[in-house]
């Protein structure tokens, strides 16, 4: 059984991978901020040079197969079918946890102009060729801690390009 597995419930875990950020970012040298109660569309603020970051952090461990990537499901509330909208957060912190892997990723770049609900990333290596080859341009996502010190409005116009 893998430590993450030892969890009661998903919210239990999805606690548990929010420390987890919490305390990398705090290593990388941001300041952290934890919103009281759970009625924010994100779970955590970054504080950098005097600006706010809204920081929505989830936890995935399933796989798309033996050799796919693994499936991150961007959605919310009790039922789980609420998408998110650009103007709710800044950045998506999508822990691959088998993988040990972060990736950062500005939410612009997967909630404009059409919202993304499902996205697949590849932290064990690129896809199988011809499959899922536009979720495979988000590796350089990967462990992107810096973007935590850039502005909202740079984020916001990161819609596809590379930190």
């Amino acid at each position: 059984m893998q430590h993450w597995e030892k969890f009661r419930t998903f919210k239990e875990r999805g606690k548990w991978v929010e420390l987890l950020f919490m305390a990398a970012a705090a290593a990388h040298g941001y300041h952290v901020l934890k919103p009281w109660g759970d009625s924010l569309e994100y779970d955590v603020g970054i504080e950098h040079r005097g600006c706010l970051l809204r920081v929505q952090v989830k936890g995935f461990s399933a796989r798309k197969g033996k050799r796919g990537g693994y499936l991150c499901r961007l959605r919310h509330g009790g039922s789980g079918t609420q998408r998110y909208r650009p103007a709710d957060l800044d950045l998506f912190a999508l822990y691959i946890l088998p993988a040990q892997a972060w990736y950062i990723i500005p939410s612009a770049t997967v909630l404009f102009p059409k919202p993304k609900i499902d996205l697949t990333v590849y932290p064990d290596g690129p896809p199988r060729p011809g499959r899922h080859t536009h979720d495979h341009d988000l590796e350089h996502y990967r462990e992107a801690w810096g973007l935590l010190a850039k502005d909202k409005r740079d984020l916001a116009r990161r819609r596809s390009r590379k930190n």
